[in-house]
């Protein structure tokens, strides 16, 4: 099975929670999706570019889905998710998905 790269696990993560809290009108739903990605990609940081990367790259995660919200405000929901979900990808993928 070929192995899906962590830059699209975490930025799955970010725009999967936001789907699922925003259709389904439950946002525990959606922090629950957010948060099993968010750990699925970290453990994959972890093994790809060991403990402070993944220490670096998950509080990127959570300062991403932070970030949105105040985002979202002066772009818009969806742009706002798109773009934090990209940064956090293109971090993901130069830290640890690069070397793998």
């Amino acid at each position: 099975m070929a192995k899906v790269p962590s830059a699209v696990v975490a930025a799955s993560g970010l725009v999967g929670g936001y789907g699922v809290a925003r259709w389904t009108k439950k946002r525990p739903l959606g922090g629950a999706v957010l948060a099993v990605a968010g750990a699925a990609a970290a453990q994959q940081w972890r093994k790809q570019a060991g403990g402070t990367a993944a220490a670096v790259l998950g509080a990127a995660y959570v300062a991403a889905f932070a970030g949105s919200h105040p985002l979202a405000k002066k772009i818009g929901a969806w742009p706002s998710v798109l773009g934090v979900a990209g940064a956090v990808a293109l971090a993901s993928w130069a830290v640890a998905d690069r070397r793998a």
